[in-house]
């Protein structure tokens, strides 16, 4: 029982759904969302407010305007893209404190939440059931 308490503690330490996120940009401004795929991507859809820093760009030269003292959120497509595992994990080596947006972006619209872009969507008046 011991073990199972601890995953479940260690899992939350690092990683956020959207609902918890869009929570998180209404009610404080230690949280940045960033775009962990290529610019193309980021480009046509990402989240409101993200910066976009593609994880295989990510280096200590090209970070290190970013504030430390912030929370990092790393996202990418979607359940079947590791850019932001790749991308929370270099930023982690960095020195960066860093959640992994559960889902990427195909769960946050999926959530209803608006995005911003070339091809952006809406969004809806989403209330999280949980």
């Amino acid at each position: 029982m011991q073990e199972q308490i601890e995953f479940y503690q260690k899992k939350l330490m690092y990683e956020m759904d959207p609902s918890d996120l869009y929570d998180a940009f209404q009610n404080s401004t230690d949280y940045v969302a960033v775009d962990t795929r290529r610019s193309d991507g980021y480009s046509k859809e990402h989240i409101p407010s993200a910066i976009n820093l593609p994880y295989r760009e990510m280096t200590e030269e090209n970070t290190q305007h970013l504030d430390k003292s912030k929370i990092y959120v790393c996202y990418c497509d979607g359940i079947g893209c590791n850019a932001s595992t790749k991308g929370a994990l270099k930023m982690t080596l960095l020195g960066f404190k860093v959640l992994e947006l559960m889902g990427g972006i195909e769960w946050w619209k999926f959530d209803g939440y608006a995005t911003e872009g070339t091809n952006p969507t809406n969004g809806s008046t989403f209330v999280c059931a949980c």
